[in-house]
């Protein structure tokens, strides 16, 4: 079902060019399209309900490098993004749609574990994991437009992208539930590791959609 006043205020919010609210703007959008986990998922999320600790990349950077909060920080400055935070004026949106929420904010944390860039092809094998991993219906419909349209819209990657997709959905059936688990208490650990732990093949193919 659709908020409409969900979706004027995070329209409002996205109005406002304020960098600090884009995950604020992330959150009402999903929430205000009605973007809901799977019941079966539901439960599987209590680990995370009202878990949105902030992400320090300065902090995170000065880790040894090959640790999953160092790449993460990389990852993060090299393709100029910045982690999303919830307004504390938020929690009672968080706390009722705790999917959205968590999906939004490790979005980003995906890309690092699976070995996925963020040109088109790498956001086809991030979208292929989540429906591998079964998160939200309305994610399927996603996948089948993006199939669709990626190809058109990067044409120069269009291997790389059917490549990703299938990469993206055997990751997500071998890997364990992913979304449940609080990987900012693993900044510390080797990514290698990190990744071994959650069932995620050891080395994940990386497409740079240069062909």
């Amino acid at each position: 079902m659709i908020r409409p006043k969900q979706l004027l205020r995070a329209i409002r919010t996205v109005r406002s060019q304020d960098a600090t609210k884009l995950g604020d703007f992330a959150l009402l959008k999903a929430d205000a399209l009605g973007a809901g986990a799977n019941p079966a998922v539901m439960a599987q999320l209590e680990p995370v309900v009202g878990y949105y600790p902030p992400i320090d990349l300065e902090a995170l950077s000065q880790l040894p490098e090959g640790t999953f909060g160092y790449e993460y920080a990389h990852h993060m400055r090299a393709n100029h993004l910045s982690p999303f935070t919830v307004s504390p004026a938020l929690d009672e949106v968080a706390q009722r749609n705790v999917f959205a929420l968590r999906y939004a904010i490790t979005h980003d944390i995906f890309h690092v574990l699976l070995g996925f860039d963020t040109s088109y092809a790498g956001e086809m094998g991030v979208l292929a994991f989540a429906i591998a991993q079964n998160y939200s219906r309305s994610q399927r419909l996603g996948l089948w437009l993006a199939s669709a349209l990626y190809p058109i819209l990067a044409p120069g990657q269009t291997q790389d992208i059917l490549a990703n997709r299938r990469r993206g959905l055997e990751l997500g059936q071998q890997a364990d539930f992913l979304l449940g688990e609080r990987f900012e208490d693993m900044w510390e650990m080797p990514l290698e590791t990190v990744r071994q732990r959650l069932g995620l093949a050891p080395e994940p193919k990386i497409s740079d959609g240069s062909h």
